[in-house]
């Protein structure tokens, strides 16, 4: 017979003296029915509203400000693109910092979840050889050009093959979400990942009150915790309203496109059916959504 070696399957089988253990670690009622939360795919309307209900309130009393959680659903007959044009990209990095403030990123330690990495132009898209610490007086640098990365939204990505307890999925709009509820830290889906573009949270993640963005998505820019892994979700908490992600409003020069990869007539597929296109690392076959062109 087969063993199911779930998450679910373990924690039908928990027993009592674990649960003990749970409550003499210092664990109140509340997060231990975090702990004990189905797979945010298969709950019911009502258990979302009421899960929905429940962070709101526990992110009104630590931070002492009115908390919006949404838990809309992909919209039917989208599908999410992006494009940098490589021609434009200046490498001044606001798209990181509009990234950090929109998404809740954590301060201290820091995490970001887009990288810019500076590369010569006589040698290309090297990986090998770029430089994502350059801190020039002034961008950009006569002889380089810039490639930001972060989470590529692959149609086949390695990192939800990897996840062993189904913490990470793809959606039917083409982002890829993790449940932070739900991820054990194990690691496995930044180990497959061939961009670099997950980010474990080694320590307590620390936003300021002040700063921190109270118009969140549950699968998206809700505050994390320590031991899970987090990632770019093209601001799902924006995109599904359709709005643009803070990356694309704040690029200085217009290098950042987005749109519905359905639709013949968005500028997205404009730019896939008229320009030079590239994907990174296209041998991997993980089909990224995330497209790089030159539009000169």
């Amino acid at each position: 017979m087969k063993k199911d070696n779930s998450r679910r399957s373990f924690l039908k089988n928990i027993s009592l003296a674990s649960f003990s253990a749970l409550a003499l670690a210092g664990c109140n009622m509340k997060e231990i029915d975090e702990f004990l939360q189905k797979n945010f795919r298969v709950l019911s309307e009502k258990e979302k509203t009421d899960i929905i209900r429940s962070l709101e309130e526990k992110y009104k009393e630590k931070y002492d400000k009115e908390f919006h959680v949404s838990a809309k659903p992909a919209m039917e007959g989208v599908l999410f693109g992006y494009a940098l044009d490589l021609s434009k990209c200046i490498g001044c990095r606001k798209c990181v910092y509009a990234c950090s403030e929109e998404n809740n990123q954590s301060r201290e330690p820091q995490i970001q979840w887009i990288q810019v990495l500076q590369m010569e132009k006589e040698k290309g898209i090297d990986f090998a050889h770029s430089n994502i610490h350059y801190n020039p007086e002034k961008v950009p640098e006569e002889g380089y050009f810039y490639v930001p990365v972060q989470c590529q939204q692959c149609e086949n990505p390695p990192c939800v093959k990897v996840c062993p307890v189904k913490a990470t999925w793809k959606e039917p709009d083409g982002i890829t979400v993790v449940d932070y509820n739900w991820c054990i830290g194990c690691r496995y889906c930044m180990a497959a990942c061939p961009y670099g573009a997950r980010h474990f949270n080694w320590g307590e993640p620390n936003v300021p009150a002040e700063e921190i963005n109270t118009n969140m998505h549950y699968l998206g820019n809700r505050p994390r915790m320590k031991g899970v892994v987090e990632k770019c979700t093209f601001c799902i908490q924006r995109s599904r309203e359709g709005k643009y992600p803070a990356c694309v409003e704040i690029c200085p020069v217009g290098a950042r496109k987005f749109g519905n990869l359905l639709d013949p007539n968005s500028e997205i597929r404009y730019i896939l059916e008229n320009k030079r296109v590239l994907v990174l690392k296209q041998e991997l076959n993980t089909q990224p959504k995330f497209y790089y062109f030159f539009g000169v």
